[in-house]
């Protein structure tokens, strides 16, 4: 695992060229919400959801809104790159709704308890984490209940009283037995080196940002802590009215998926298969575009070039994976 993670945090773009694979031109955005805490993202054709936190800071010069409406996923998860925090969390929203529309995989859901279910991950855990070092990246409401059951610290870019900031995680990541890091790290760019550091961990990358990316387990993520999609309409109006732990309480639920080197192998092996259908077909509707006399360029070529990037990525993960698991 060291050995993957040391090669992949060289190139740490390849990650959000992974994400960019997973969002299909032809969904249309429907509607777009930046709220208080979460932003929201939907689509027209598929009616899936998208989420991701929004940035802790406020602003009145946001040039683009009130036009993404309409626009194609692709156009706004290509924010994803951009240093700008909103611009960076729609695409995020963005991309999530690709993912989400598409089947989740092997994941166990997390029962909530009805006082804190925002802290259900824990509670999953909670056996393992018993008297050992856990880091927790990004203050979750109520996290201090556990401090102590185990060695807790919890690091925030902007510290509650009891938190550490975040640039002790220099300091703490290497020695920690369990980290918890929050997937708006992937939004804010902090993600590769935050995995790098904690390699030596077992990793959960957890929060209604993450996506469900079975190559993550090439970044040192141990498991994934995301979110199943209960009820949409509840969902939109509870982040609309500046909610943030109440999203838990009937909106949504927890799912833990763990990623093992088998179970990746598995999860991308659907997906290497679906994208080989998906370049079949393609393949076969520019065959037919030319047999029929057309001389101009096929009009859906440039996403046949994507489907053979995105194989060639999905088999490269394939190949790590396999090699994780047989040496």
């Amino acid at each position: 695992m060291c050995l993957v993670v040391g090669v992949m945090m060289t190139k740490p773009n390849r990650l959000y060229d992974l994400l960019l694979d997973y969002c299909s031109r032809d969904m249309l955005i429907d509607t777009v919400l930046i709220g208080a805490v979460w932003t929201i993202c939907q689509t027209r054709d598929k009616g899936a959801t998208g989420l991701a936190m929004s940035p802790a800071i406020t602003t009145r010069m946001l040039p683009w809104s009130g036009t993404l409406s309409g626009k194609p996923v692709t156009e706004l998860a290509a924010w994803i790159t951009h240093w700008e925090p909103y611009q960076a969390t729609v695409a995020m929203a963005a991309i999530n709704c690709c993912i989400n529309s598409r089947p989740l995989p092997e994941s166990v859901p997390v029962a909530s308890s009805t006082e804190h279910p925002n802290l259900a991950v824990f509670e999953y855990f909670l056996p393992h984490l018993r008297n050992k070092k856990v880091v927790v990246i990004g203050h979750y409401p109520g996290i201090e209940r556990y401090q102590h059951a185990m060695q807790l610290t919890v690091l925030e870019k902007h510290p509650n009283v009891g938190d550490l900031p975040d640039a002790a995680c220099e300091f703490l990541l290497p020695t920690a037995d369990w980290v918890f890091l929050t997937a708006s790290s992937i939004t804010n760019k902090t993600f590769p080196r935050l995995a790098e550091l904690a390699r030596h961990a077992k990793t959960v990358l957890m929060g209604p940002t993450v996506p469900w990316l079975p190559q993550l387990h090439e970044f040192g993520i141990d498991y994934l802590a995301g979110i199943d999609v209960i009820d949409a309409t509840a969902l939109y109006h509870t982040v609309a009215q500046g909610g943030g732990v109440r999203i838990f309480e009937n909106s949504l639920r927890y799912r833990i998926a763990e990623l093992s080197p088998t179970t990746s192998m598995a999860w991308l092996k659907q997906q290497i298969a679906d994208c080989v259908a998906e370049k079949m077909r393609l393949t076969s509707a520019m065959e037919n575009w030319y047999r029929t006399g057309n001389t101009c360029r096929f009009p859906d070529y440039p996403l046949l070039e994507q489907l053979n990037a995105r194989l060639s990525r999905l088999d490269s993960s394939f190949a790590r994976l396999w090699n994780a698991q047989n040496t």
